[in-house]
């Protein structure tokens, strides 16, 4: 069945709106009242309310009751305390991988970061926004440097830190306006592994984790006591 032309206009005000708040053109915690999207967007307050409500499903817009809506907000305190707990985490299972993983382990996590080098970082077509495909490989990259651990409630328990981190982690490059070696610090977390040197390949990971935590703490306007940002 052919879509219709409203489902065609609905999902172009998703996709709109989605790569805005991706790209930091919509901030963490602003709001989005009805008749500025509705102009902005050329859409009706039906198709807008259905973009926004798939943006609320996907975690990326909060619905405040009498309110409206507004882009999910930074909260510091969780930030932290997820950051806290990947270096915990992760730093343990990348220890285990080094430890267990061997020369297949080792093997993925060259092709892993063989395919991350190719992929291009940011969106052809919108240059403030990762692209799709690169936060894809990138994921896979750093899934595969703790794949070798095989403690499989450690693997899980790093998976959904990462999965949680990954709002953050996608508005830490557009917030961030600052020049980052990140093809640099991948290279070094695998030439630390390649090399056996696992106490090198942890303090790089760390800093790498910690690095996203800062640019944030740095650019998003937020109160330093507070749960949230309202910028």
């Amino acid at each position: 069945m052919a879509p219709t032309k409203s489902s065609t206009r609905a999902e172009r005000v998703y996709l709109a709106l989605r790569k805005d708040i991706l790209a930091g053109r919509r901030t963490p915690g602003s709001r989005l009242p009805f008749a500025e999207l509705c102009s902005t967007y050329d859409a009706s307050m039906g198709v807008v309310r259905e973009a926004l409500s798939r943006l609320t499903a996907e975690g990326l817009v909060q619905a405040e009751p009498q309110l409206g809506f507004r882009t999910t907000p930074v909260s510091i305190k969780d930030l932290e305390h997820l950051t806290e707990a990947r270096v915990a985490i992760e730093s343990l299972v990348l220890r285990e991988a080094l430890e267990h993983g061997g020369v297949q382990w080792e093997s993925d996590v060259l092709a892993a970061h063989h395919r991350l080098q190719q992929t291009p970082q940011m969106d052809a077509d919108d240059p403030e926004r990762l692209s799709d495909a690169w936060v894809e490989v990138h994921a896979a990259y750093h899934l595969a440097l703790l794949s070798g651990c095989p403690n499989p409630r450690l693997l899980a328990i790093a998976r959904s830190l990462r999965d949680s981190a990954e709002l953050y982690r996608r508005w830490s490059v557009p917030l961030g306006h600052e020049h980052r070696d990140i093809v640099g610090e991948h290279k070094s977390i695998l030439d630390a592994i390649l090399a056996k040197e696992a106490d090198a390949a942890v303090a790089i990971l760390v800093e790498h984790i910690r690095h996203t935590t800062q640019v944030l703490l740095r650019t998003v306007d937020a109160p330093a006591t507070g749960s949230s940002s309202t910028a």
